[in-house]
């Protein structure tokens, strides 16, 4: 029988992590995006409705640019 061993530091088990992810800045992946939205990849719809988190000044830009575009 195989036991899997823990480290406990505190009370809160090390293994009990955030879920996987990256942290790029938005220069690493805006030219890519930019480039697969223009060129209509299709593996773009696989992931679009994956939550993401922006910071909260980036959202209030992109809410007023898209304002300002319906109204252009």
């Amino acid at each position: 029988m195989h036991h899997r061993l823990k480290m406990f530091l505190g009370e809160a088990p090390v293994d009990t992590a955030p879920a996987p992810g990256m942290t790029v800045t938005l220069r690493e992946i805006s030219a890519v995006l930019a480039d697969a939205v223009a060129s209509r990849r299709t593996w773009l719809q696989d992931f679009a409705d994956d939550p993401i988190q922006i910071p909260n000044d980036l959202y209030d830009v992109l809410v007023a640019y898209r304002r300002l575009r319906k109204s252009a």
